[in-house]
């Protein structure tokens, strides 16, 4: 039976990207912060008890990343999919004249970035004994630094600009290997990143999920000497 995890899954995209698995009939590791105190995911788990394992996990802290590994290192021995999802937004009113959040900016980038990466290396090995070794990060048009137009967002356009090139070195790291990693803009999603839910946004998390897993379904299509880069509905990006 096919296996993936998909981080920042108490809510949100990641809820809903999660029971888009399910619904493709994979084992699901859903991990994220408050896990256990996620109405969805409780939802999730009395529609799937035999499918979803809800696992607390904080990707910015070094222990907690080790811990969530040997949990899942303890119920099995492979995963066909990593699905990085979650991420934090920071300031978006910052501008070069103002004053600049530093230490924010640093938060950010260990959650967006380093987190990402802290994840991708610890299930590295459960990743190469799986099928597909797909690594899927959940990226943003905001890390394009060719049609960048802002004068702001700091940390989450650079977070994610930086998350781009640590996924094209990942891919190179894999692809002799099988591997692939796929970057993904999800739309503009109603989500809690900025802290409340956004409902301005173009998208609802399922809306965007479906999307994405339609994608994934067609992964093999965007196989390459470099990774993915694609918006919700497939088009390329400029990086």
């Amino acid at each position: 039976m096919k296996t993936v995890c998909v981080t920042g899954a108490a809510r949100g995209l990641g809820l809903a990207l999660t029971a888009q698995m399910l619904k493709r009939g994979y084992i699901v590791y859903a991990a994220g912060l408050d896990m256990e105190e996620s109405e969805g995911i409780r939802i999730l788990t009395d529609a799937y008890p035999k499918h979803l394992r809800a696992i607390e996990l904080d990707i910015a802290d070094d222990l907690s990343v080790a811990l969530f590994t040997e949990t899942i290192k303890l119920d099995t021995e492979h995963l066909d999919m990593l699905i990085n999802n979650a991420a934090i937004l920071g300031s978006i009113t910052d501008h070069i004249r103002g004053p600049l959040n530093m230490a924010e900016m640093a938060e950010v980038f260990n959650v967006n970035t380093l987190g990402t990466l802290r994840v991708t290396h610890a299930l590295l090995p459960l990743l190469l004994q799986g099928t597909n070794k797909l690594i899927v990060d959940i990226s943003s048009e905001a890390g394009s630094i060719e049609q960048c137009s802002r004068d702001g967002w700091f940390a989450y356009c650079m977070s994610k600009s930086a998350l781009n090139m640590q996924a094209r070195l990942v891919h190179n790291g894999l692809k002799n290997e099988g591997g692939q990693v796929m970057l993904i803009h999800p739309g503009w999603v109603q989500s809690y990143m900025s802290g409340e839910l956004n409902t301005a946004a173009d998208l609802t998390p399922d809306q965007s999920a479906q999307y994405i897993t339609a994608l994934i379904d067609r992964h093999k299509e965007f196989m390459g000497d470099q990774p993915a880069y694609v918006d919700y509905k497939g088009d390329t990006l400029p990086w």
